[in-house]
C-alpha cells in the first residue's frame, strides 16, 4: 500500500506540469489568434 502511495505521489507531478503546459499553450495560442485578427504583432 506504502508503494502505491509513493508512485501516485512521484506519477503527480509530471501531470500535473503537462495541465500547466497545456493552460500555458493554450493561452499563447489564444493570444497569437487574437493578434492576427486585430493586425498587430504578438511581441
Amino acid at each position: 500500500m506504502q508503494t502505491l502511495i509513493y508512485g501516485s505521489y512521484i506519477l503527480f507531478w509530471p501531470v500535473l506540469t503537462l495541465i500547466m503546459l497545456g493552460l500555458i499553450v493554450g493561452a499563447v495560442l489564444r493570444d497569437v489568434r487574437e493578434a492576427k485578427r486585430n493586425g498587430s504583432e504578438l511581441v
